[in-house]
């Protein structure tokens, strides 16, 4: 049976069943929007500019490898950020500060892929006001940057990039659940920077980033390959993202054979899933790695890719958001 989520990136006389729905969320999420804007519901800071990556899409733009990059953009620059996130999936209570012992079960399998990707201070909290603060009280942060919570406006923000992936788009154009939409795409108009993943089609001008192909690390050990090494062989894809079909198409781009494997978004791996071909050549994405790695799989790799950021980033980045944060703090140690 496909899920819903097959039918919002196509044409459905069945999802003109959810628009009364639809059409309700719509005026749910503007109505609570305006209660914000007008000071009638409260959002709060914390010492330190903070800066939204997300998007109005579910699941699937890419906006981690986004806020991964950007991590190492900032550091580059000077700055020291550090990392707020829900831990959508973790069964941590309260407020969290990942460590290296923690796993993907604990505190969410996208909060610790940041985590060992970076090496920057990650706090994971439903409240991201007070994981906000916490990460600025216990941290030597000079910013702070939300994975997602471009629709928490309790937490105050001094800037927003929203991600578009270049190739679904805002599928069906509708909003939960007869479409993919969180907000309206008018929602767009209002943040700093809009960005894409991937080539938009459109033209030159567009602030957008490539995910690269960085190379494959077996899943236990140190072992690496090119992924070329690959080609000409079958394989098993693993993935639990929310596309699939993107990790997919990056190992048939290289000339692998893809048996595809698509798992739903966070979804938490048991060796029964693998049942039949543990033994076989398996390669997986690193937000599924952080949950496997206790597993008896003999063969499995793991996809490493980077977000390249295209000149017209780097330049908004350089011209729109540096001067924002370099007003906003000391730039050595947080604001009072």
């Amino acid at each position: 049976m496909k899920s819903l989520q097959y039918y919002w990136y196509r044409s459905s006389i069945f999802l003109w069943l959810l628009l009364p729905l639809s059409w309700l969320y719509c005026l749910i999420v503007f109505v609570r929007r305006k209660l914000y804007q007008l000071n009638i519901k409260r959002s709060y800071g914390c010492k330190l500019p903070v800066v939204v990556i997300g998007n109005i899409s579910v699941g699937g733009t890419g906006k981690t490898p986004l806020l991964i990059s950007l991590c190492s953009y900032l550091k580059e620059k000077g700055y020291s950020p550090g990392v707020v996130s829900r831990g959508y999936g973790g069964e941590f209570s309260g407020i969290k500060q990942i460590s290296d012992v923690d796993t993907a079960k604990s505190v969410g399998d996208e909060p610790l892929m940041i985590y060992k990707k970076t090496s920057v201070p990650v706090v994971v909290g439903v409240d991201r006001v007070a994981a906000a603060r916490y990460l600025v009280s216990n941290n030597q942060c000079d910013v702070v940057l939300s994975d997602d919570g471009l629709q928490h406006y309790r937490m105050r923000r001094s800037f927003e990039i929203a991600v578009v992936d270049s190739v679904r788009r805002f599928g069906n154009g509708l909003c939960l659940p007869a479409g993919p939409l969180r907000e309206r795409p008018s929602r767009l108009n209002d943040v700093n920077m809009l960005v894409y993943n991937g080539n938009t089609g459109i033209g030159s001008g567009d602030c957008s980033y490539q995910l690269e192909v960085k190379g494959l690390q077996r899943l236990v050990g140190d072992e690496k390959k090119e992924v070329g090494s690959f080609a000409g062989q079958t394989v098993h894809a693993v993935a639990g993202i929310g596309n699939p079909m993107r990790f997919f198409n990056q190992l048939r781009d290289s000339g692998i054979t893809v048996i595809e494997h698509p798992y739903p978004d966070h979804h938490s791996y048991c060796q029964d899933d693998f049942a039949g071909w543990s033994d076989e050549c398996i390669i997986m994405t690193e937000k599924d790695a952080v949950k496997c790695g206790q597993l008896s799989l003999s063969d499995a790799w793991v996809l490493s890719v980077t977000a390249i950021f295209s000149s017209e980033l780097e330049s908004s980045l350089s011209s729109e958001l540096l001067p924002i944060l370099n007003k906003q703090t000391a730039h050595t140690s947080p604001i009072a």
